[in-house]
């Protein structure tokens, strides 16, 4: 059992998203939200583990219009990362990735969120905010206090509703690219 899986059963946190149930069935994931999509109800599943389909996160990220990215370095990416959230439905058919989230971190202070995308068929409809609402969870149990994220102008406030608000010391990032 995952720590945060013991951690939503002692906490009111526990009773914050519907239908939230430790499951035997699928090892290593909990169910976050029964979801309607085309007159069949999908059950959707929260997962920390790392071993991830590279293609389908690949194609995921392409429903977003994301550049590609060798696939190497994205697994090296997932490999390093402190933490990985994937949601994924599973029906009689098919299991498949709709979510993703990564963060990397000292693991002591500071975190960095990275690569957080909903396919579009699945956006607006909480999963990106229960997807989050994970990420946080997580790096805050491990009792990291500082988490940044880099955003796209159109998503901004997504994040600002999610109680981001920009650095308020006023400083800037500053990047070094190779020339």
């Amino acid at each position: 059992m995952f720590f945060w899986q013991k951690f939503f059963k002692s906490t009111s946190m526990f009773n914050r998203y519907e239908n939230i149930n430790a499951l035997s069935s699928l090892e290593d994931a909990i169910l976050v939200k029964h979801l309607e999509s085309n007159g069949e109800v999908l059950n959707i599943y929260l997962t920390t583990k790392k071993n991830i389909n590279l293609n389908e996160l690949e194609q995921l990220c392409d429903s977003v219009g994301w550049v590609r990215r060798p696939l190497k370095k994205v697994k090296a990416a997932i490999d390093h990362s402190f933490l990985t959230i994937c949601l994924f439905y599973n029906n009689d058919k098919c299991q498949k990735l709709i979510g993703f989230a990564r963060a990397t971190s000292d693991t002591v202070f500071n975190a960095t969120i990275w690569d957080v995308v909903i396919h579009p068929d699945f956006q607006g409809k909480g999963l990106g905010k229960i997807l989050m609402d994970n990420v946080i969870l997580q790096l805050r149990c491990a009792d990291i206090s500082t988490i940044t994220l880099f955003a796209d102008p159109q998503v901004v406030s997504f994040y600002r509703n999610l109680g981001f608000i920009t650095d308020p010391d006023g400083v800037k990032g500053m990047f070094w690219y190779p020339r």
